[in-house]
């Protein structure tokens, strides 16, 4: 089956109340179909710039109608100048026996990211100079980079560099440093208005499964999945560029439309098997922050956390001059896994439910948003007599639907979104929608916003 195939006709808004059959079937079925994406994309070579990033984009654009940007090097974005575009097609390190002690062919992790090209023959004593290992494990590759500081160098484990022997070593970087520009790759599903959803996540890492193409692949299905809505409210923009500069460089493109950004999300490690983790905006109270606390208590062992200036692409648009409402959504976050940066970091640590959960609930989250509306009571005196206009049969919500509508009704004063009143009943938000759809339709309700 080629990718896209299984999540062709998944739809976010109204669709996500699954029985268990169905939640099982979805996390099989569009999980393996991402962890199939995930296995095509893992060995090409993708850094800050570069062919890499290109060809990832090339792949994801197969199926949803991404447009490549590229920023010229040399560009000034705020404090940063886009540096000059690295690409890589071999390297190696050949031993005093003629054999490969590291070969870029079978790991894109064993090349310092940005290395300059070199071919010589240097003794053990120098080659050490240029080889990270792993700082706690020595079975691992680090995953190292040098951006800013020309250099080059191997990463290979320690255990492995501690055993080669004295002798002459064969080392070739085929790489090259040079002006090109900066690659990324972007999204914009049109709704009934100009306000924006923007989804982001880094691309720039290879051979890294959990960080980050777990992210690059779930936001690929968001995109599928969101095309395919006949109506949605908001506008969305879904973005795949290469950490900080990537941001940044939108940011400094789009500066005339920041106002347009309603609510943002920054995803990335969403495919190993730890609990959701939502990093609340740098506002702290935005709308995306209440909704996505909403969708995540009812996830067992999901955990929302205060800002903090640490983290991911959040850091950028969450930045004091721009204070986008945009938050960050993971599973374990960067730093917090044992496998993080390394080779460990594998195909075998993201698991399909994982991915297909992570998924699920981004989209729970953009229904929440999307369905969110202030309303307004148009009985207010008195309750009004639902029974004889059929009401509490029209809510499906267990053995009391009539809780749902008269949490609406008491607290749709103009002052509160469905949101707030979900909050504050402890029902679920697509309950308290429902409910009010069923008094509007009866006209007992009016939307306001």
């Amino acid at each position: 089956m080629p990718p896209g195939e299984a999540c062709r006709d998944y739809r976010p808004a109204g669709c996500l109340a699954m029985t268990v059959d169905l939640e099982r079937a979805f996390a099989s079925f569009v999980g393996e179909e991402l962890l199939e994406l995930m296995r095509e994309l893992f060995p090409l070579s993708r850094s800050l710039t570069g062919d890499g990033v290109r060809e990832t984009l090339a792949v994801l654009a197969r199926d949803v109608p991404l447009e490549v940007v590229e920023t010229p090097s040399g560009t000034p974005v705020f404090d940063w100048v886009v540096p000059r575009e690295w690409n890589i097609r071999r390297a190696w390190v050949e031993g005093p026996d003629g054999q490969r002690v590291v070969d870029l062919a079978d790991s894109t992790l064993h090349v310092l990211g940005y290395s300059l090209p070199v071919d010589a023959t240097i003794g053990l004593d120098e080659l050490r100079q240029h080889v990270f290992t792993h700082r706690d494990d020595p079975d691992l590759v680090p995953y190292r980079t040098s951006y800013w500081e020309e250099q080059w160098g191997f990463c290979m484990s320690r255990r492995q560099l501690e055993s080669l022997p004295e002798g002459r070593y064969h080392v070739v970087i085929d790489s090259t440093l040079a002006n090109g520009s900066l690659t990324s790759g972007e999204v914009r599903i049109p709704g009934t208005t100009d306000a924006e959803f923007l989804l982001s996540t880094h691309v720039c890492h290879p051979a890294l499964a959990n960080d980050n193409l777990s992210g690059v692949v779930v936001l690929w299905a968001l995109a599928k999945a969101l095309a395919r809505q006949e109506e949605l409210r908001f506008t969305y923009r879904l973005l795949w560029s290469p950490g900080t500069l990537g941001p940044l460089c939108w940011l400094s493109r789009n500066l005339e439309g920041l106002e347009r950004v309603h609510h943002g999300l920054a995803i990335s490690c969403v495919g190993d098997s730890g609990p959701l983790r939502y990093k609340r905006s740098r506002r702290g109270n935005a709308t995306v922050d209440r909704a996505a606390a909403h969708v995540l208590a009812a996830e067992p062992g999901s955990l929302v956390t205060p800002w903090e200036p640490g983290g991911g692409d959040e850091r950028q648009f969450c930045s004091p001059g721009f204070d986008l409402p945009l938050g960050a959504l993971t599973r374990t976050p960067h730093g917090l896994f044992p496998q993080y940066h390394s080779s460990a970091d594998d195909l075998d640590l993201v698991t399909p439910a994982a991915l297909a959960s992570s998924l699920r609930t981004v989209l729970e989250i953009i229904e929440v948003i999307e369905a969110n509306a202030t309303c307004r009571n148009l009985s207010p005196y008195g309750e009004p007599q639902l029974g004889r206009r059929g009401l509490y049969q029209s809510v499906p919500d267990g053995t009391r639907p009539e809780a749902a509508l008269l949490w609406v009704l008491s607290f749709s004063d103009g002052s509160r979104d469905l949101l707030a009143i979900a909050e504050r009943s402890g029902l679920p938000f697509r309950t308290i929608q429902q409910a009010a759809a069923a008094l509007e339709e009866q006209e007992l309700l009016e939307r306001l916003s």
